[in-house]
């Protein structure tokens, strides 16, 4: 699932006259500086663009800067120019994956045209068609960062974190909605559905790369959607069990 339209703002706002500002005290950065903010803006994006579609394929750890360097079409030795260093460039990745994917399930889980748990499957045949465009090469940049945490920076951990914990409370109240509308039960804990998604599904997508086949995201499709069914499917059995008593005094 990797991103190719996220927009993130700069890291380094450029000066009024488009050179690098440089606080004092810093050495000057290498390599050519762009000739304004907006070829600063459009290089640093494209670098964005390139770094996340390697990292859905490959490990942070093992990426050579060089690879998206050329990838990008930036000189060699600009890299600083645009991103202090590889550990600055990984968390701008990464909040360049946020946006892109939160926006991706804001557009599934706000489509009133369908019910709450159809939006769910919905997303779900979204990302499986994505993962087979790519021949399942590709996966989810946040899980893959996520096995290599420990070659990891330790600033990397808690950015991680916050993008799973806002995927699952947007998938939460994708599920409130669905309990509203009586489709799962009214006593279900949402939060902790949306959790055993999130665990599930990045696991569903590693399995999914690894034997390059969607049967890992079907199954495991199946699996959730049963056991977020099956307390709706005890209430409605106890519901008429009670109106057959009724029925019979």
């Amino acid at each position: 699932m990797p991103n190719t339209s996220a927009t993130p703002a700069a890291a380094t706002a450029p000066a009024a006259d488009g050179s690098s500002q440089v606080p004092a005290g810093r050495p000057r950065r290498r390599g050519r500086p762009a000739g304004d903010g907006a070829a600063h803006a459009d290089v640093r994006q494209s670098l964005l663009r390139v770094g996340v579609a390697v990292l859905t394929e490959q490990g942070f750890a093992s990426v050579g800067i060089d690879a998206i360097l050329r990838s990008a079409g930036v000189p060699k030795g600009s890299f600083y120019y645009y991103f202090d260093s590889k550990e600055a460039f990984g968390l701008a990745l990464i909040d360049a994956y946020a946006e892109y994917f939160a926006a991706k399930l804001d557009h599934w889980f706000s489509d009133v045209s369908c019910p709450p748990l159809a939006r769910l499957r919905n997303f779900i045949d979204d990302a499986r068609q994505g993962m087979a465009r790519y021949e399942f090469r590709r996966g989810c940049l946040v899980g893959n960062l996520g096995q290599e945490m420990g070659a990891l920076p330790e600033s990397f951990r808690g950015r991680l974190l916050e993008v799973f914990a806002d995927w699952q409370r947007r998938t939460a109240a994708c599920l409130r909605a669905a309990q509203d509308a009586g489709e799962i039960a009214a006593d279900a804990d949402c939060e902790r559905l949306a959790a055993f998604f999130w665990t599930g599904w990045e696991g569903a997508v590693l399995h999914a790369k690894l034997a390059r086949s969607p049967r890992a995201l079907d199954v495991f499709a199946e699996g959730f959607f049963a056991c977020a069914g099956a307390a709706t499917h005890a209430l409605a059995r106890t519901s008429a069990s009670s109106r057959k008593s009724v029925n019979r005094q």
